[in-house]
């Protein structure tokens, strides 16, 4: 055997056993969402698909109206995903085509800095706005303070500063103003880095906690982490685990089900930038 079929062979086993490491802790949880609430406390645990899973699922979706919840996750991930694409690309603009206005460079620091503080930092002062807006416990509080990021301005003025200046200057002899080349041409271009961060922020926001149990203060208003959160017993009684892990199961469904969607997608825009 060869060195390159024992390598081969090494790489084969060393990824396999990463997958199975990585994916152990939802396996064992969709394993444990299938039993009974005695079984799921057993010693050793069962490492076999049991019959309870009906009942769990159902209990899990009733107990907490997940429903609901996964409704304003949706929302929520989708509406902040939308909103931080569109001004990310409008800044980007900005500073990428528009570079002869006064305090370019300052802002675009400043900007750079509120990524650098820690979400802790934040959270008072946004608070506070919100409750001047009078906005605690609606869909505002909980997307509008997500739409500005440093992270995807500057993702797609990276992008728009590998465009061609030829590729402007063609637009503008064509008669193209501004807002047309950005619309008509940049837009199109963007598709795939436009893909990848809704991708990641609606993942990011799917898995928001802290925030929304601030903002929150009615069940109708909550989001799915936190309705996982509350699947948990009192310390008075003993926490069903079959029932918590069949709502954690759950709440995984649409974010797997946009990862596999947009994985398509994103596969499809690196071939087509490659063979350009």
């Amino acid at each position: 055997m060869g060195y390159s079929k024992r390598f081969t062979i090494f790489a084969h086993i060393a990824l396999i056993g990463s997958i199975l490491i990585i994916a152990f802790p939802v396996i064992f949880a969709l394993i444990v969402s299938t039993h009974t609430f005695q079984e799921s406390f057993a010693f050793p645990p069962p490492f076999h698909i049991g019959g309870n899973i009906v009942h769990n699922y159902v209990a899990a979706w009733n107990r907490v109206d997940m429903g609901r919840l996964l409704f304003n996750s949706s929302f929520i991930s989708v509406a902040v995903s939308i909103g931080k694409i569109g001004l990310s690309m409008l800044a980007a603009f900005a500073f990428t085509y528009f570079g002869d206005f006064r305090g370019k460079y300052f802002f675009f620091i400043l900007i750079l800095i509120t990524h650098m503080l820690p979400l802790p930092i934040r959270i008072v002062p946004t608070f506070e706005l919100m409750d001047d807006f009078h906005w605690i416990n609606s869909y505002y509080a909980l997307t509008i303070p997500f739409f500005a990021s440093a992270t995807g301005m500057l993702l797609f003025r990276q992008f728009f500063l590998t465009v061609p200046d030829d590729l402007c200057d063609a637009a503008r002899m064509d008669g193209a103003g501004p807002m047309k080349f950005f619309w008509k041409i940049l837009v199109p271009l963007s598709k795939t880095n436009m893909m990848a961060l809704f991708l990641i922020e609606f993942i990011y926001m799917w898995n928001q906690y802290l925030w929304p149990l601030i903002v929150t203060n009615t069940n109708d208003m909550r989001v799915v982490q936190i309705g996982i959160k509350m699947l948990l017993a009192g310390e008075e009684q003993a926490a069903e685990w079959n029932v918590i892990m069949a709502g954690t199961i759950t709440a995984m469904i649409p974010p797997l089900i946009i990862l596999l969607l947009m994985q398509s997608s994103l596969v499809k825009g690196f071939v087509m930038r490659q063979e350009k």
